[in-house]
Formats: structure tokens, C-alpha cells, sequence
């Protein structure tokens, strides 16, 4: 629980704050050892007027240094569009999970956070109320009856042990559907995000599980393409909120035995999974996007490329588009991302290579056959209208 006595700074993303020597001396080494790539520190100097400064690298949410000191990193974004892009990133593909559209009307994201903690907790709830999945997993064991099928051979081998070796079916309710929502509400419970508005309910859903799940670490790819039934359905959509949960949660460190578990959205990646699922869900129907195609050159499958987006033409299946995009706001795109994209386009046999970026930069230009633009899909005002004007940009204009 938080408590109204903890200290909290704020630093917003990409932008640098300063500080007095003694203001925060205490907690720069822990900064250092544990958020060293999400927050860059820069030591006291003449340049700085003898100060200290942090300044975020591209992270949004909540870092909890010690119970009575936290660091809340606020985005570029606006809250709202950030909202729109964390529901088409994680959600958009789970109907059962608009109730996300009233979620826009947080504060924060550490609202945000715990409102959907809640959410999570009071489905978790209500599925243990109905009784949580059960099937049935194969267990091997020596217990004191025999059970399913017995091992003569090993038993034969060691007479004088007296429990034979069985192999047999367990109808259990220990399997990885309930071990995610276990692991997940652990984690959750560690962040120290929540305040008494959620942690009753977060609480109750955890020890509903205790005894009957193990929490045992998953990773975020663990909640997604995984098989539904009608027995366990609705663990869908608490599943995909599994995997937000799991890919927001930092590294963990411990003060004294407590752990502590910060909230961190990446936003480059968060604006990449935007992107890419924003555009599947409004392409037009001639054409298909495939996200994170992986091309493999030479003998031995040692150069390796992944692409962030392919435009396929749906009947001709010919790469039209290769898209990559780039969460920051340059004066003009660099010379390592445009020969990435090139490269990229070489192995697709690709004449249009587009970077993407939050703000025009108005680059067109031909290398070789490759035409190669830049274009934004802007996170200022309206995301929807900011898609279609990027589609209208990639098409030139043609009859979407």
C-alpha cells in the first residue's frame, strides 16, 4: 500500500531535470545499478551548474526505488493517445476487452495501471467462483499404490524399494492457464502501483490460486497463441491482459526482504506495436501486412534480418512495402536508418522502403531502384485521422 508520506519526482520523457547535489545523492546509485538504459545520469559539473541530471531514455510509468521514494516517468504522448495505443497494441484483437474505451478517462498511467490490475483481479475472482481450468497432465512417480501404468522392469530392478514407479493421468487444476494469472497477479502485487483502490481484490485473486497454481515465471509470448476451448475461453482475455502486465514489468530489486517490481512502458516498442496493429486492422483488403518477417541470408543462416512491417500485395503475394519504424523526432532520418531499410527492401525485392517516424521529416529519394521516403504516423490529435493521412501519404493518393 502507498503510503502519503513517499516522495516522488517526476521526469518526462526524453527531457532533463536537474537537481541539487544533496537532493537525491542517496538514491542515484540505485538508479545507476538498476535503471541505468531507462534513465541516462549525468554528474555534477560546470556544465550543468554543479548539478545532477536525469533524463529518461524513451520509458514511461512508475519506478518504486525504496517504500518511501518513487520515480514516476511521464510521456511525450498525450495520456490519452497513449491509452489509444497501448488498446490496439495489446487488445485490439480481444472483444471482450472494450471496456477499454472508459479507461481513457484516467489521470495517469499509474491509474491506468491499476484500474486494469483491478480488472484482471475481479475477473480472476469471478472464473474461480465458477471453478478454476483443470485437465488432466501426466504426472511419473513412486507412490505407495499402484496407479495408471506400473514399471515392472524398474520395480524388478530394485526389489527391496517398497513404492512402485507409476506413470498416470492427474486431473489437476496446477496447469500453465492458472500459473499465468499466478505469476501475473505476483507481479502485480510486487510493483507497489497499487493503492487500496485495487489491492483488496488483487489480494483475494491471488490467494484464490495459491494451492491450486504454481507461480512459476512466464514470459509475455507464454500468454499469447494459446489454445482455447470452451472449458477455458474466458481466460483469453485475462491472458492478454497477462501479457501487458508481464511486458511492462521491469527488473526487479530487492530493499531489505521486500521486492520491488517497477511498471516501465518501452515507448519505441509500444509505438511499433501500434503501428503495426493499427495498420492490419485498417489496410485495405487488397493488400496484407505481415509484421517481424524474418529473412535469412547465406549459407548457414548467419545474417540474419527482422523486418518491423511487409505490405504484400494479397493476390500477387509481391512485397510492395517495406516499413520500418523509428520512435524519435530528428532533424532529418540518419544514414544507419536509411541503410537499414534499403538492406531490408534488397532481400524483399522491394522497390518502396518507408521509415516511419512520429513527425514528418519529408525525405524521398532514390537509391539504385529503391525509392525511399519517410513519412509520419503522428501521435499528436486525433490517432485515427493521423492513420488515415499516413495511408493516404504511403498510397499517394490512390483510391483506399
Amino acid at each position: 500500500m502507498r503510503s502519503n508520506r513517499i516522495r516522488r519526482i517526476e521526469l518526462k520523457e526524453y527531457e532533463t531535470r536537474r537537481f541539487p547535489k544533496g537532493e537525491i545523492s542517496e538514491e542515484l546509485g540505485m538508479i545507476w545499478q538498476n535503471y541505468a538504459s531507462q534513465i541516462s545520469i549525468d554528474e555534477p559539473s560546470f556544465k550543468n551548474g554543479n548539478q545532477w541530471c536525469l533524463t529518461p531514455n524513451g520509458w514511461a510509468g512508475h519506478i518504486p526505488l525504496t517504500p518511501e521514494f518513487e520515480i514516476s516517468l511521464l510521456p511525450k504522448v498525450d495520456i490519452k493517445n497513449l491509452f489509444r495505443m497501448l488498446e490496439y497494441a495489446y487488445w485490439v484483437n480481444s472483444k471482450s476487452l472494450k471496456f477499454l474505451d472508459g479507461l481513457s478517462d484516467c489521470d495517469s498511467l499509474e491509474d491506468f495501471y491499476e484500474t486494469l490490475a483491478k480488472f484482471l483481479a475481479l475477473r480472476v475472482l469471478d472464473r474461480g467462483r465458477k471453478g478454476f481450468f483443470r485437465s488432466y497432465q501426466p504426472r511419473k512417480d513412486r507412490i505407495p499404490y499402484v496407479r495408471g501404468r506400473f514399471d515392472v522392469r524398474k520395480s524388478c530392478q530394485k526389489p527391496w524399494v517398497v513404492k512402485p514407479e507409476c506413470s498416470y493421468e492427474e486431473h489437476t487444476s496446477d496447469v500453465e492457464d492458472n500459473q499465468i494469472l499466478a505469476w501475473t497477479l505476483r507481479r502485480i502485487l510486487q510493483s507497489g502501483a497499487c493503492t487500496e483502490r485495487s489491492l483488496p481484490q488483487v489480494r483475494r485473486a491471488y490467494q484464490s490460486l495459491r494451492g491450486l497454481a504454481t507461480p512459476i515465471p512466464f514470459d509475455p509470448q507464454d500468454c499469447i497463441s494459446r489454445f482455447y476451448n470452451r472449458l477455458n475461453e474466458d481466460y483469453q482475455p485475462m491472458h492478454a491482459l497477462c501479457r501487458f502486465f508481464l511486458e511492462q514489468s521491469g527488473p526487479s530489486h530487492r530493499i531489505g526482504d521486500r521486492t520491488m517490481i517497477p511498471f516501465m512502458v518501452d515507448m519505441a516498442r509500444l509505438y511499433e506495436l501500434f503501428v503495426a496493429e493499427w495498420l492490419k486492422a485498417k489496410m485495405p483488403p487488397d493488400f496484407v501486412v505481415k509484421a517481424h518477417e524474418e529473412v535469412v541470408i547465406g549459407r548457414g543462416g548467419r545474417v540474419r534480418f527482422n523486418i518491423d512491417l511487409v505490405v504484400y500485395d494479397r493476390d500477387s503475394q509481391k512485397a510492395l512495402f517495406v516499413l520500418d519504424t523509428k520512435y524519435k523526432a530528428p532533424d532529418h532520418p540518419g544514414n544507419d536508418d536509411i541503410s537499414q531499410v534499403v538492406t531490408y527492401a534488397t532481400t524483399k525485392d522491394c522497390d518502396e522502403a518507408v521509415l516511419i517516424y512520429p513527425k514528418a521529416l519529408n525525405m524521398d529519394i532514390m537509391i539504385g531502384k529503391i525509392r525511399v521516403r519517410s513519412l509520419a504516423f503522428s501521435l499528436d490529435g486525433d490517432l485515427e485521422e493521423a492513420g488515415r493521412i499516413f495511408l493516404e501519404d504511403l498510397f499517394w493518393g490512390e483510391d483506399l
